[in-house]
């Protein structure tokens, strides 16, 4: 086994400085000597065989059960470097990546009840676990740093601030209040933002009770329950018109099954003077397949869709795309600070569940900010409508709408406080 490892490692780990002791005690050197050391040790030979039969399942599994041990650095630096290599999956395990891909759209078949469920396993778990990591708004999506040294909170204001410009929410003629569509809402941080801020009729859906419970109650706790309705509804099953629709952080639940019926119900509700904001996270260099152990243990049912999958399905529907923005390192960014939080608070966490549960997600926080810092992850912000005279012709409405908001912001917000106080 011992030979084994040596030779498979070997010919991956190219780069940096990698240290591996194995379960018999043997010490093997990997890399070219760049960058901090990181050692690592594996505790059984059960988890040695894992890693080398399904590395992109047992990697994160024996993290997890503690039979995969760092001893030197953290299990970020150790998927900095496994991550960092000149290929995205060990080449013994490209066969098994290739049945994945062959076998992706069964896995991200979602039909309501299949969405409902995949929704309850990761956003109705225990509200005070969000509470220690997320921002005040609890935010849990790519935050917009106008600076790297901004906050998480501010990065998340001006995430939504954004956002909110795209929408061009001044822009009313028809003396009114714009009805908004927030698919995904979360837990109504977005949504809140545009009827305090905007002045927008928003209503959002999602299919997470918890969510749809705190969304309500902090609408009826600011006094904006008549201007911010969140429902506990699938989107599929939304009746319209909306002069404006924004979906943020949702898409990536869709499944690249339900592209065309995303698009096409998007349309269906979109007013013909309407715009549409669509914030996912994307793949910049083409379709690939879902990582067994996200889709396993932290997203059933996902797929981070590259923009080739994509922009076909808006073209079919009918929609117009008026403007693309790509985020790289932002989502890197915001990973980080949810990283560094969630460890500071890892033995509250740990008294709320237990100690395979802080490392699951130590894993999964990590592993998400280094594919976005080594390999081809991005968030891709996509403008859309049904007519080409919607939107101004030059993009410098987006600065003057987020000064105005801005303005806005310090007449309606308190301090913030950080998450949990």
């Amino acid at each position: 086994m011992d030979r084994l490892l040596r030779f498979l490692l070997k010919t991956f780990v190219q780069r940096g400085t990698f240290r591996v002791t194995t379960s018999r005690g043997t010490v093997l050197t990997f890399g070219d000597g760049t960058g901090q050391p990181v050692w690592v040790r594996f505790a059984t030979r059960a988890a040695e065989w894992g890693i080398l039969l399904d590395p992109e399942l047992k990697f994160g599994e024996s993290y997890m059960n503690g039979t995969f041990v760092v001893e030197r650095g953290s299990i970020a630096d150790v998927l900095a470097i496994m991550l960092g290599q000149n290929s995205d999956v060990p080449h013994w395990a490209r066969p098994q990546g290739l049945l994945r891909f062959l076998n992706r759209r069964l896995q991200q078949f979602n039909p309501r009840r299949r969405a409902r469920n995949n929704v309850a396993h990761h956003y109705d778990l225990d509200g005070r676990l969000y509470s220690l990591f997320l921002d005040a708004d609890r935010q849990y999506s790519c935050g917009y740093f106008e600076s790297p040294e901004q906050s998480l909170d501010d990065a998340q204001i001006a995430k939504k601030r954004h956002l909110a410009a795209k929408l061009l929410l001044a822009r009313d003629h028809h003396e009114r209040d714009l009805r908004v569509l927030d698919i995904g809402c979360g837990w109504g941080g977005l949504g809140l933002y545009l009827a305090e801020v905007a002045g927008a009729d928003v209503t959002g859906v999602t299919l997470s009770q918890e969510q749809h419970a705190i969304a309500n109650e902090r609408a009826a706790e600011k006094g904006v329950a008549e201007r911010a309705r969140f429902n506990l509804q699938d989107y599929r099953d939304v009746a319209g018109p909306f002069d404006r629709i924004v979906s943020v952080g949702m898409f990536e639940h869709v499944g690249i099954n339900h592209y065309e019926t995303f698009f096409r119900k998007s349309a269906q509700l979109l007013n013909d003077d309407g715009v549409m904001v669509l914030h996912s996270i994307g793949r910049s260099e083409g379709p690939n397949a879902t990582s067994p152990w996200i889709a396993k243990y932290i997203f059933p049912g996902g797929y981070i869709p590259s923009l080739s999958e994509v922009l076909p399905h808006i073209e079919k529907a009918g929609l117009l795309v008026t403007d693309m923005e790509i985020l790289r390192l932002h989502y890197a960014e915001t990973l980080k600070q949810w990283r560094d939080r969630f460890l500071a608070h890892r033995e509250q966490v740990e008294r709320i569940y237990d100690r395979r549960f802080v490392r699951m997600w130590e894993f999964y926080l990590a592993a998400s900010e280094m594919s976005f810092r080594e390999q081809d992850l991005m968030v891709f912000q996509v403008q859309l409508t049904k007519r080409q005279d919607v939107v101004p012709m030059t993009r410098d409405y987006i600065g003057r709408e987020e000064r105005r908001l801005r303005g806005a912001e310090g007449e309606r917000h308190p301090p913030l406080r950080l998450a949990g106080e």
